[in-house]
Order: C-alpha cells, then structure tokens, then sequence
C-alpha cells in the first residue's frame, strides 16, 4: 500500500496558498485527506480541490489534529503563533515566511541547491524568499564548478510578491491612470502603476532593506558559506507576476561565459533563454506560469577578469514559493522524513 499524508495549508485563500493547491493536485502529490485554513475573515469560503469542494477554516488549536503536514504560507506572525502548535500534533511545517529562515536548527532548503539540508530538521522546514530562490537555483550550478568569492545583485519584483490584492491594485491603478485619474495606493506605500519603488520593507541601520538583506544571509546559508561577499538592491516594479534580477558574479578564476552557458543548461530548475541575434531574454512575462527560472544574457564583466554577468526571470509565486515548498514536500516523502502512519 502506497502512503498518502493529511495536509493542511495555512494562509489557503491567498495568491501562495491557491498555487499550492494547483500544484499539490497536478503533480499528483499523495493527499489522503485535505484542510484549509485561514484567517476569520476568510472562514466559510469553499474551494474545489480534486473535484470535491472543501470549505475553508478558521486556524485554532485544534486545527492541527491528525495532519501529517502543514503548508503555511500567511506571514511570519502566523507561522510563530501555530507552527510550533503543529509540530507539537505531530506535523511537519513546510513554512513559507521569514519566522525562521535563519534560526540555527531549521534547514532553510532549494532542492536544486541542497536537499541534504532535510535530513536532519527537527518538524520546521523553512522556504527561502523568493528572490533569494531564483538567484541560488541559478549561481548554485556555477558556484559548484568555480566557487563564487562575491554577488551583486539588482532585483525588479512585481507585485505578486506582495500578495493577491497588491496585484489587484497594480491593474486598478493603471485603469485609473489610463482614464486621467489619479492612483490610489492602498496595499503597496505608493502607486507602482507606471511607476517604481525601491523595496519597501524596513530600513536596517545599514541603509539595507530587509528583503536586501535576506538575499545576503538566506544565500549564505543555504550555499554553507558565510563568506561570500553579497549586495543587493531591492526594486519594486509595475509587472504583475514573476521577478527578475540582474546579477553580477565574482568568482575564484576565470569562468568562460560559453562553459556557464554550458552548464546551466543541463541545470536543474533552469532553462536558458538567449537568442543573441533578436536580442531576446528572459522576460517576466514569459516566466510567469513557468517552473524553471529563465536564465540568460551570460557575459563577460569587462570590468573583472573573474567576473560574469546574467540576467534571470522566475515565477515568484511558483518556485519563488510554492513549488519549491511543493518540492520540499515531495522531497519529505520520497525520503521518508515525514514519520506519519500509511493511510
């Protein structure tokens, strides 16, 4: 008999939390039986999943019982109230915040990168950010052949990295815009239609965001090199779906653009899209709906021997999140690390 697991997804009703579904369904991941949770403002709704309709849950301390692993993807506050309630049930949390990316005993895992990382969690799983996903699913293939001394990296983030309703608001905007009428900015601080920001999470003492600054620690931990010199600056963009960055590697010795062309494309989780005669890259409108991070534009920096530059795409809300905890889950069962009774 084949296992099938309880599963539960907090934050269901959210732009990650609809993703998870569709994914949990085409990848055909084994559901013995399904919870969704939210908060109660979003209790009653009901969403189909797999032909039968499932309706959507207040979180409590009994939302947990007998569920095998939880899916949480609605903020850090979230995650730190019920996720320790969950382990303590007896799930496993794949966790899609910041709550505990770089707490010491929690793996913080790209499948790509370093699944070995699972082996030892102790019930939380953490999800890196987004854009720190799309940029190790690229540099990692690199960083293995030629370690990688030092990253700057540019980001361009659409909307969707700040939820449904940012998103929503972004096409609200550029209606209004397009009419003569002046934008009003409710989710996001300003208006992003027809315009750009630089991130606007908080301000570190540095002069850093904290989403620059996950870019700097998540990578580091994830690669298992703290000395890897990373920059970053963080742009919010009017695109509705999927980042991109422009990223800027050092690396040891000399790497051969044509042997990184080589290379990520028989990477895993990368396709490479270049067409240098049209002048044709990745674009984020390409990318969105897409698994793989898109790669292209691989040069050489004319300003270090050591340097390549390269230019990606990726889904934020597909392997900047949910399926790459999707990927975690399915990591979990085929190594058998989720514990749980056969159903």
């Amino acid at each position: 008999m084949s296992k099938s697991y309880r599963v539960a997804i907090l934050g269901a009703t959210g732009a990650v939390g609809t993703e998870l579904l569709e994914l949990l369904d085409s990848r055909n991941f084994p559901v013995a039986d399904l919870k969704l949770l939210a908060s109660v403002r979003s209790a009653g709704e009901k969403i189909k999943f797999q032909n039968a309709e499932f309706l959507v849950e207040s979180v409590s301390d009994r939302s947990f019982d007998n569920v095998d692993l939880v899916l949480a993807s609605a903020g850090g506050s979230t995650s730190k109230t019920w996720a320790g309630v969950a382990v303590s049930q007896g799930a496993v949390v794949i966790d899609n915040s910041s709550a505990f990316r770089m707490h010491p005993t929690v793996p913080l895992v790209i499948p790509e990168v370093n699944p070995q990382a699972l082996a030892n969690h102790q019930g939380i799983i953490a999800n890196p950010n987004c854009t720190t996903i799309l940029m190790a699913v690229a540099v990692w293939p690199l960083h293995r052949i030629i370690p990688v001394k030092r990253i700057v990296a540019a980001t361009y983030q659409s909307a969707s990295g700040a939820g449904a309703r940012a998103m929503e608001e972004v096409k609200v905007q550029s209606s209004a815009i397009l009419k003569g009428e002046l934008p009003i900015a409710e989710v996001l601080p300003y208006p992003l239609a027809f315009n750009l920001f630089p991130h606007n999470s908080p301000l570190t003492e540095a002069g850093y965001c904290e989403e620059e600054m996950k870019m700097v620690h998540e990578t580091r931990k994830i690669f298992g090199d703290p000395q890897i010199r990373i920059t970053a600056t963080c742009v919010r963009v009017p695109v509705l779906r999927a980042h991109s960055e422009a990223i800027n590697l050092e690396f040891e010795t000399h790497f051969s653009p044509e042997v990184a062309r080589a290379i990520l494309s028989k990477s895993p989780g990368v396709k490479l899209v270049e067409d240098w005669k049209t002048n044709y890259f990745p674009m984020p409108i390409e990318a969105s709906g897409k698994d793989e991070v898109l790669v292209g534009r691989i040069r050489q920096d004319i300003s270090h021997p050591c340097g390549l530059e390269l230019w990606l795409c990726g889904d934020q809300i597909r392997k900047g999140a949910a399926l790459n905890a999707v990927q975690i889950a399915e990591l979990l069962v085929e190594k058998n690390l989720l514990n749980t009774a056969i159903r």
